[in-house]
């Protein structure tokens, strides 16, 4: 982004960060460990890898081990410990029978924020799994994320 900024390409100002999945988690993570973005959303993000783990040891211990062996791998990895520091706008979306990365992720991010009075914003999906299946729900996803990014971006400054 400084090399961007650097040759005049973009306005630091108007930058946002979004993904889904493990897109999701770095969006999280650009958010609460950088000030880089002006805002973020986070959709069916991992916020918890001990809890990824829990129903996904393949994937999660090929990288970090197991949370008992290694807790402090997980713990600086995961996003819920950095909530607190959120300073920049977050959208968060999450389909609520996610098969991969369970809505507990979302949950206990969402409560962690609250405890922390720190704002955001939410949409739950009640009928969608980690890949939504119908398209209103895909229209309803996008189309927040966009009117999400003109409210932040465009008026930025």
């Amino acid at each position: 982004l400084e090399y961007l900024e650097h040759l005049g390409y973009i306005d630091r100002e108007r930058v946002g960060i979004y993904g889904g999945s493990y897109g999701g988690f770095m969006a999280l993570m650009g958010l609460f460990r950088t000030n880089r973005s002006a805002c973020g959303a986070a959709l069916r993000a991992v916020t918890s890898w001990e809890n990824y783990y829990r129903h996904n040891p393949w994937y999660t211990g090929a990288r970090l081990g197991t949370p008992e062996e290694h807790p402090e791998a997980y713990r600086i990895s995961s996003p819920l410990t950095y909530a607190d520091s959120l300073k920049r706008p977050l959208l968060i979306l999450h389909g609520m029978v996610d098969d991969n990365v369970f809505f507990q992720d979302a949950v206990q991010l969402v409560a962690k924020l609250q405890k922390g009075r720190k704002a955001f914003e939410l949409m739950v999906y009640p009928d969608e799994a980690h890949s939504f299946s119908e398209p209103d729900s895909w229209l309803d996803e996008y189309g927040r994320i966009e009117l999400f990014f003109d409210k932040y971006l465009l008026n930025a400054k």
